[in-house]
């Protein structure tokens, strides 16, 4: 089975987002896991992006990177700039890669303007990993 990290400095969005989309996809061959340096809680409007695709995502929870730290990941993917400053070494030959993406969670202004940014973060994650995956 093939292991993924996804690391975001607060694991509320973008990791979340991430795992949960290779989750839907992954059929216990592919598994992934996300963390964060300062994890707070998954973000409703993650919540509802992921549920606009049919991918609930409201089992999952924010998590530090002690919380994984036992596991041997074959990837570890940052997709921010502060994940990449914080992010530990995990043990294995885990492949890094820096994704670094907007974090939807920082908009500020009307709940349609944050929805369509954590949209926009849903769709290039979800083009990513089908290169990656």
């Amino acid at each position: 089975m093939t292991k993924i990290l996804f690391v975001c400095q607060h694991n509320s969005a973008r990791s979340q987002m991430a795992e949960g989309l290779v989750n839907a996809v992954g059929h216990g061959v592919i598994k992934a896991w996300s963390a964060g340096s300062t994890p707070t809680q998954v973000n409703p409007l993650a919540i509802r992006a992921m549920a606009e695709i049919g991918i609930d995502i409201t089992g999952q929870e924010s998590k530090s990177f002690a919380a994984v730290a036992d596991l041997p990941f074959d990837y570890v993917v940052v997709l921010c700039e502060e994940g990449a400053l914080t992010c530990p070494v995990f043990p294995g030959q885990a492949e890094q890669l820096h994704w670094p993406l907007p974090d939807p969670a920082a908009v500020k202004g009307p709940e349609e303007k944050r929805l369509q940014e954590f949209r926009a973060v849903r769709d290039t994650l979800s083009l990513r990993l089908r290169s990656l995956l």
